[in-house]
């Protein structure tokens, strides 16, 4: 009789049914091996540390005890009970969005404090409570020098993806922060590679902390092949462009935010549903882009290593190096974006004859082997590795996306025959009304000008306004002289353009009684004939 091997269930791991449940509804039922071995350990109280490379199931491996354990009870104004620190703005969106739904099933509120985004919003949602704080280090310091947030109470502490923090930059900043937390905390650590200022994290805020590493730091994934394609310096943007052009999401990698727009415009221009992500766009622009991706509207993503790292999109079964990176650990992260969690998937290095060397090192360093081919463009060999196609060299234009109706508050949208409009909807017309017709202006409707509002903009009426019934010339007040001076008046009234203070004149107003600035010695500002 021979054994069988058990499958592990993530409902013998100690976390609450009501996850088992959600997980079972979102298809998730079997944990993949670095969340069977840290999961259990997390929420009995243990300090962990996780090393697996990305697209290992990091994300619910420490995602799922924190919530489990911050249900307990809720967090007070500014006071997060856990802090997940990442290096990225992406990523922290990425487990942000992972995390909600789990933790909408036991109560938990999950929040976000990224650079990019604006402060009003963080600033509100931390007073409001948060119990789980995804967090980049740079604005999380801003915030809590800012007084809006305070770690006192933070008793689980989170480093995802430790080594890039540390290779970005963000050790000082990490140290000053875990210093602020509950000094008899959990502290859970994951990374790809354990070395250099990720050690000395472990041995700074870990407590003899259970190690478990999944995978190698560094190793060549079963499911990942590499190539090294050696082409000529006058033939790499063809080729480029006819990989770009395969079937399927490609993403590829230079060295710099300007080579990542020019290139992505290149392929643009050769027919290329294509797009860039480097750390010079505004952070909407961003997350609008990585959606794009996502859904398919573009096939081909042109990226710097702000991407490298964290960035989950499914369906990535190509990564091409088209600059070298500067290291081995950039070249591995740059391919983990491919062959995520069992998929298949192909990372591809263009270098030029003058590179090979390098680039021999730079993949012996990662501890991969790679096959190499000599290719030009068009060669049935480029199509079978990396499934290049002729582009149609023809510009791509990115279709609009669908516009959302606009309805104002008070009546028919844009306004009717006499009224309507923002904030209209009766005789008194609403915001811009029906622009030229009898209705309409600025709050005002009855052949009492407003704003753009009267007969074609010209004639004369009663009443005058901003931009009321005066001929297009003028640029203020009504039919009266110089600018206004009728029974109504209107912005500085008659006075001559150099006067301050005139002797009609008046917001809105031009009976010799004053106003804004007008003839009114008592200096008030509205008076009780204006209009505002």
């Amino acid at each position: 009789m021979t054994d069988t091997a058990v499958e592990p269930a993530f409902d013998g791991l100690g976390l609450p049914q009501d996850i088992v449940d959600e997980l079972a509804k979102n298809g998730v039922t079997t944990p993949f091996p670095i969340q069977a071995a840290t999961i259990p350990d997390a929420i009995d109280g243990l300090d962990v540390l996780g090393c697996g490379r990305t697209g290992s199931g990091k994300t619910l491996a420490f995602g799922l005890p924190v919530l489990t354990r911050c249900s307990e009870r809720r967090a007070a104004s500014a006071r997060p009970r856990a802090l997940i620190l990442v290096p990225t703005r992406e990523l922290a969106h990425q487990v942000r969005d992972a995390l909600r739904g789990y933790a909408r099933v036991l109560g938990v509120r999950v929040g976000d404090v990224v650079g990019g985004s604006s402060y009003t919003r963080q600033i509100n949602e931390l007073r409001r409570g948060v119990d789980v704080l995804v967090a980049t280090p740079g604005r999380l310091t801003d915030l809590i020098e800012q007084g809006a947030c305070d770690l006192g109470d933070v008793e689980i502490s989170v480093l995802d993806e430790a080594d890039q923090m540390c290779d970005m930059g963000f050790m000082p900043q990490v140290s000053e922060l875990l210093d602020q937390v509950h000094p008899d905390g959990q502290t859970l650590l994951f990374s790809a590679t354990l070395d250099g200022d990720v050690d000395r994290l472990v041995r700074k805020y870990m407590d003899n902390p259970r190690t478990h590493s999944v995978d190698p730091p560094v190793s060549q994934v079963t499911t990942m092949e590499h190539h090294l394609l050696k082409v000529l310096p006058r033939d790499k943007n063809k080729i480029v462009a006819q990989i770009a052009a395969r079937e399927g999401r490609t993403i590829l990698f230079v060295r710099s935010k300007y080579r990542a727009d020019t290139i992505s415009e290149q392929l643009v221009q050769a027919g290329v549903p294509c797009a860039s992500l480097h750390g010079g766009k505004t952070q909407s622009v961003r997350t609008r882009t990585l959606a794009k991706f996502r859904e398919g509207r573009i096939q081909a993503l042109v990226a710097t290593d702000v991407a490298a790292r964290g960035i989950h999109v499914d369906g990535i079964d190509l990564v091409v190096n088209i600059d070298l990176p500067t290291g081995h650990k950039d070249y591995l992260h740059r391919g983990g974006r491919t062959a995520r969690a069992g998929s298949s998937g192909a990372v591809v290095s263009l270098v030029a004859p003058n590179q090979r060397r390098t680039a021999r090192r730079l993949l012996s360093d990662a501890g991969v082997e790679a096959k190499q081919h000599l290719v030009n463009p068009g060669d049935e060999l480029l199509t079978e590795v990396t499934g290049a196609k002729e582009p149609s060299w023809e510009p791509w234009i990115e279709p609009p996306e669908p516009e959302r109706p606009r309805r104002g508050r008070g009546g028919p949208r844009r306004g009717g025959p006499r009224g309507g409009g923002y904030r209209g909807g009766g005789p008194r017309g609403g915001y811009r009304g029906d622009r030229r017709g009898e209705g309409g202006g600025f709050r005002d409707g009855e052949r009492r000008g407003g704003y753009r509002d009267g007969e074609r903009r010209s004639e004369h009426g009663e009443g005058g306004g901003f931009r009321g019934d005066r001929p297009r010339g003028e640029r203020f007040g009504d039919s009266g002289e110089r600018r206004g001076g009728g029974p109504r008046g209107g912005y500085r009234g008659d006075r001559p353009r150099g006067e301050r203070r005139g002797e009609g004149g008046g917001f809105r107003d031009g009976e010799r009684r004053g106003g804004y600035r007008g003839d009114n010695r008592r200096g008030d500002r509205y008076d009780s004939a204006s209009r505002y």
